[in-house]
């Protein structure tokens, strides 16, 4: 059984209070007007439900919301029904499920500060009593319970901090937790249990296009190769082992551009695939208790669909038509009965949902509030694709602001996503909504070469040298910009987070005509520092995807797109976002990136947060960063007066 992690988000905008934040540092932004704080308090209240998983004993789900400053876990007992909070932390939960099987307590993960270290943490439902079981100082991720509940198996740094070794812990018993193996490298992580509790199979990430599996002896800790270095850069990911204990089930790109869905028999080693006839990622799934189904997510093009596969002559379940948006973290319900996920959609927040088996019959757990603002208002994605410069094919999602409120060309956000093997796609837009419903602001989410969801190939070619490619590809998304009579060319503004955060600063150097403000949120302004000062465990993943900074050739090529290199170039005002305990973009990289563009005499707006790291967490944190944010585009790209 999986512990469900919640992913890490860049906040682009926020949810909100009204009380100004705290210990945030605000240079050369101005104070917000209180009719901003009026007009933006609506937006600022949605709020969001993440399915982490079902009850061992009883038909209820654990899910993870906000009621307070902070993401805590809630017990939800019917559709519908109460969310019951239990954790009442000041740090966001990042994750967390049921022990299986005697449900005598919920293990989750947490850090502090926004730094990563993630901490597995025991909560007693009987007590209320929270008990740390790992270190307190290490970074714990990949929490993986055995069949019968009694243990589970983990990754951590705690050994050096930068190597990522396999360990063991009877949550019972966390002063006998044992170290497996120690392993090389900050790719490691567990991915299933046998059946039987003898064997792990185990990942080994050497970048987002090369993995392989092993098995690891959970009484002596021996390790053994289950996959060919020799075949190349083959992506392999989820493997949960059949309960036969003879095959594994895993998702790969073997012989595809797509990962498919496949059976890997462990006597012969060989991989065959299930989901032939689907061009598209199989990017989770879920094997059924008794080993008979599989559910699976496919990414059709950016939005999710879920299908059904029986292993057996009998009917594969009824899989239900999804809304245009994603779901992630299907889990079967113990009984086999139901599958539960978290499903968002451009009109509705991200919420827990089930589907019951085998008729297919979809059912919503909670409802989570939109600040009292109707969400059948909400625009819908329209798809795009477009040629890019050198014909390859790229995408994206527009969303227009209601043309009958807003008549005549309207300005435009372009929203670049991090990763870089990260992927826009049409998901409930939130605060976002406050520039389509508020100020008639269109925002376009490109999908750039180097984005995950289009294959191996296209997921491969901004690597390296190839860096600027993805840059060049926002050419063709300003030019449909032009092209098209409902958008204003001349009122663009470009903003990103992580890799989206370079990406922005690049695009206001190499279209620096073209833009007229943009936003950069923990964005990389100096490939080589960022290498240099990157958390360790991360250092040899980043050097596959951005280029290998000790051979000097790259170093150079580097060292010459890197935007402080070219901040001169920068025409246009420049708001940068930042948390201070970032691990994987450090807080450097927007100082020197402030410092170089105030040198060359523009204006540039700092905030920056003690208490964060890689995008912000807590709401008053994140309220801030929104109005902020809101008076930056006002005075920048509608030039109005706030």
């Amino acid at each position: 059984m999986i512990l469900r992690f919640l992913p890490l988000v860049v906040a682009t905008a926020a949810l909100a209070q009204l009380a100004p934040a705290q210990g945030l540092v605000r240079d050369g932004i101005p104070d917000i007007p209180p009719a901003v704080r009026t007009a933006a308090a609506p937006y600022m209240e949605f709020r969001t439900a993440a399915f982490l998983g079902w009850h061992p004993q009883r038909p209820e789900i654990l899910v993870a919301t906000r009621f307070g400053d902070t993401p805590q876990l809630h017990s939800v007992k019917n559709p519908g029904g109460a969310r019951r909070q239990l954790t009442f932390l000041p740090e966001p939960v990042r994750g967390g499920g049921w022990q299986p099987k005697s449900a005598k307590a919920i293990i989750f993960s947490q850090d502090s500060g926004g730094g990563e270290n993630f901490q597995f943490l025991r909560f007693d439902p009987t007590s209320g009593r929270i008990t740390l079981l790992t270190d307190g100082k290490s970074r714990n991720t990949d929490l993986r319970w055995s069949h019968d509940g009694s243990r589970f198996a983990f990754a951590s740094t705690r050994r050096n901090g930068t190597d990522t070794d396999l360990w063991i812990m009877d949550p019972d018993h966390p002063d006998q937790q044992k170290l497996l193996t120690e392993r090389k490298g900050g790719g490691w992580s567990v991915t299933d249990w046998s059946h039987d509790g003898r064997t792990l199979v185990v990942s080994e990430s050497i970048s987002a296009n090369e993995s392989h599996l092993w098995l690891v002896d959970v009484a002596t800790g021996k390790i053994d190769p289950l996959t060919d270095r020799s075949a190349g850069a083959v992506s392999r990911n989820g493997a949960q082992f059949a309960p036969d204990g003879q095959s594994l089930f895993f998702t790969s790109d073997e012989g595809s551009d797509f990962l498919r869905l496949g059976r890997f028999n462990l006597a012969t080693r060989q991989f065959t695939p299930l989901t032939t006839d689907i061009p598209w990622n199989v990017e989770e799934f879920a094997l059924s208790p008794g080993g008979n189904s599989i559910a699976f997510v496919i990414n059709d093009d950016g939005a999710a669909s879920l299908r059904f596969l029986s292993l057996t002559a009998n009917p594969p379940p009824k899989a239900p038509a999804l809304p245009l948006g994603t779901a992630s973290g299907i889990e079967w319900s113990p009984d086999g009965k139901h599958l539960g996920f978290t499903l968002s959609s451009a009109r509705s927040p991200a919420d827990a949902w089930s589907v019951s088996i085998p008729d297919g019959q979809l059912t919503r757990w909670t409802e989570s509030e939109t600040g009292g603002l109707d969400p059948s208002r909400f625009r819908d994605a329209e798809r795009i694709k477009l040629s890019s410069f050198d014909k390859t094919p790229v995408s994206g999602f527009l969303y227009r602001p209601d043309p009958a409120r807003f008549p005549g060309k309207r300005p435009v956000i372009i929203n670049i996503h991090g990763g870089p093997e990260g992927q826009s796609r049409p998901i409930f837009q939130g605060r976002n909504n406050f520039w389509l419903d508020e100020l008639g602001i269109a925002v376009l989410y490109p999908n750039v070469r180097g984005s995950d969801g289009y294959g191996k190939k296209f997921l491969a070619m901004d690597n390296g040298f190839k860096r600027k490619d993805s840059v060049r590809d926002i050419e063709a998304f300003l030019n449909f910009i032009a092209a098209d009579p409902a958008l204003d060319p001349d009122r663009t503004a470009v903003t990103g987070g992580s890799y989206g955060g370079y990406m922005t600063l690049a695009c206001l150097i190499d279209f620096n005509t073209r833009f007229k403000a943009g936003c950069d949120i923990v964005g990389i302004s100096n490939f080589l520092t960022f290498l240099e000062n990157t958390s360790g465990y991360r250092r040899d993943l980043r050097r596959v995807e951005y280029g290998d900074e000790r051979d000097p050739a790259m170093a150079k090529f580097l060292a010459e797109i890197s935007p402080t290199a070219h901040a001169a170039a920068i025409r246009a005002p420049l708001f940068i976002v930042q948390g201070k305990n970032d691990p994987r973009v450090p807080v450097t990289e927007a100082e020197q990136m402030v410092k170089a563009v105030r040198a060359a005499g523009q204006p540039v707006w700092y905030l920056m947060a003690p208490d964060e790291g890689h995008g912000f967490a807590k709401k008053s944190n994140i309220d801030a960063q929104f109005m902020a944010t809101i008076v930056f585009w006002q005075s920048h790209l509608l030039d109005a007066k706030p």
